[in-house]
This record gives structure tokens, C-alpha cells and sequence, in this order.
């Protein structure tokens, strides 16, 4: 009998050790699938490439539209002509940027978390109701409701301010309470009835147990809200009419747009502010990119599945 068990239990193993190797081999990719990757991301990098090549550009280069994919030209000083010869605030374009970003980062952090948490944990009588309400509201085109909220921030006074940009922040989304909610929802109970045990309450279990946990996927929140915030035009483009309030995005588009009739704008500084535009969110996807990884794969003690 014990041999039989051995047996049964060795066939067990080896069987799994054969499914395993050949679930690797399946996965294993050839050469060609790595030259075939290789040249499909190089055509993506092609614009990539043409903008710093236009960037680096002269004056004379952008006037006559002569462009190369590969740089020729290697004007370094577009990167700082960029501040003083458009004779725009490009400085204070970064900085209302840096402003609008990390505040609307921050309201979106702290308002989904807590509503997260409290449609995870808190019982409440019409809880899933209230949670696919929210849920529907996913499906209300963002042009719908352009008018209304205008009118509103108008009759409040916040237009050619930054508080329609941020405030609304504070309130959450759907998208982001859905991502709290089910992050939290795989975390054990047990925690929580334990914490509780030794008297803390729900916002005593949000702050020093469930908060601390959720670092990945509030991490994943921030980056998204940083990339949307940091890239939004339209926003801006409503109830920004300021020139000094303006943020990079919107602050490009007006560079485009203030030259003279026969004249081209300076593709070669406009080029420059585009690459201050989309580095910023590179360096910040790379750095937090190990936290979105985690949003799916966290677990050990903390009862993550």
C-alpha cells in the first residue's frame, strides 16, 4: 500500500514537472518573434525620434519645414530659447502644471481609498446598489456633462481658476473606486475582525491596517491621475483664459497660434515643449511601474489573492 502511494504520488510530481516544462515551452519565443518585436517597436519609436530630431533643429531648418527623422542638427540651445524667445511663460507653464498634477493626484489618492474602503468593508443597507450606481455613471460620455458642470463652476465663481481642475479630484471616480474597492475585497477579514478585537475602529482599521496595504494600487492611481491631469487640454481650454494660468498643454497649443499669418511657428521650440511634456510622465510610468505590477500580484501575509 505504501508503495503504491509512493508510486501514485512520484507519477503526481513527475506529471506536474512535464506540464510545467512543457507549459514553458509553449511560452519560449524564437528568434524571429524578437525581430518581429523589434521592428514593429521600432516604426512606433519613429515619431519619438522625429520629434527630438525636430527639437534639435536651427531656426532656419523649422522655417523651411526641411526635417529628418535622424538628427542633423543638434541645437542645444532650443532647450533653453525655449523660456526666453517665445516670449511666452513657458517656466510658469511647467509649474501650473506641477501644481494642477500632484493636487489632482493627491484628491484622487485620499477620496478613493476611503470610498474604496468603505464600499469593501462597511455594511450598510443598499450597499451594492449604491456600488452599481456609481458603476453606471461609467457609461455618461464626459461631452454630456461639459455644460452643466460649467455652469456650475460658473455660478460658483471658480472659472479662470484652478478649482475646477482639482476640486473634482477630491470626489473620486468610478473607475478608481472600482480598482480600491476590489483591491481591498481581497484582502482577509481576519485582519480586520482582529484589529477591531483590540478596539480600533473602521477608521482606525482604514489608517493603520488597510491604508499601508493598499500602496500598489493607490501608487497605480496617482500614475494614471498624474498622466491625465499632466496632458489634459480640454479642461484647461474651458475655464483657463489667463495666459499665466495656463498649463504646458494648453500653453503649446498657444504657442502654435500666436506667430503671424505668413509666418510658421517654431516647430523647433514647440518640439522642445513636447518633449518636457511627455518625459516627465516616461521617468514617472518607470519609476512606479513595479507598483502597478503589484496591484495584481501582491499577497503573502496580507491575504491578497
Amino acid at each position: 500500500m505504501a508503495l503504491a502511494t509512493e508510486t501514485a504520488t512520484g507519477a503526481k510530481g513527475k506529471s506536474e514537472k512535464d506540464f510545467a516544462t512543457r507549459g514553458l515551452s509553449v511560452f519560449k519565443a524564437s528568434p524571429a518573434t524578437y525581430a518581429v518585436l523589434l521592428v514593429v517597436s521600432a516604426i512606433f519609436f519613429v515619431p519619438f525620434i522625429l520629434m527630438i530630431s525636430i527639437a534639435l533643429s536651427s531656426d532656419l531648418t523649422s522655417s523651411q519645414n526641411a526635417f529628418t527623422v535622424i538628427p542633423t542638427e543638434f541645437e542645444w540651445r532650443n532647450f533653453t530659447e525655449v523660456f526666453t524667445a517665445t516670449g511666452l511663460p513657458v517656466g510658469r507653464f511647467v509649474g501650473n502644471s506641477v501644481i494642477i498634477a500632484t493636487l489632482s493626484a493627491v484628491g484622487q489618492v485620499i477620496s478613493s481609498s476611503l470610498v474604496g474602503y468603505a464600499f469593501a468593508r462597511l455594511r450598510a443597507p443598499g450597499k451594492g446598489v449604491m456600488f452599481m450606481i456609481v458603476l453606471a455613471t461609467m457609461m455618461i460620455p464626459a461631452q454630456i456633462t461639459m455644460i452643466p458642470q460649467f455652469l456650475l463652476f460658473k455660478e460658483l465663481g471658480w472659472v479662470n481658476t484652478y478649482l475646477p481642475l482639482i476640486i473634482p479630484n477630491f470626489f473620486t471616480n468610478a473607475f478608481n473606486v472600482f480598482l480600491v474597492r476590489q483591491f481591498v475585497s481581497r484582502i482577509s477579514g481576519e485582519l480586520d475582525e482582529a484589529a477591531q478585537m483590540d478596539g480600533l475602529g473602521y477608521f482606525g482599521v482604514y489608517r493603520r491596517i488597510i491604508l499601508p496595504m493598499m500602496w500598489p494600487i493607490l501608487t497605480a492611481i496617482a500614475i494614471f491621475t498624474l498622466t491625465h491631469a499632466w496632458g489634459d487640454f480640454m479642461g484647461p481650454l474651458i475655464y483657463l483664459n489667463a495666459e499665466n494660468q495656463m498649463p504646458l498643454a494648453l500653453g503649446l497649443q498657444y504657442m502654435t497660434s500666436t506667430s503671424n499669418e505668413m509666418q510658421l511657428p517654431p516647430w523647433n521650440l514647440v518640439m522642445v515643449g513636447s518633449i518636457m511634456l511627455t518625459l516627465p510622465m516616461i521617468v514617472i510610468y518607470y519609476l512606479g511601474q513595479k507598483y502597478l505590477y503589484e496591484m495584481n500580484l501582491q499577497g503573502g501575509s496580507a491575504g491578497v489573492k
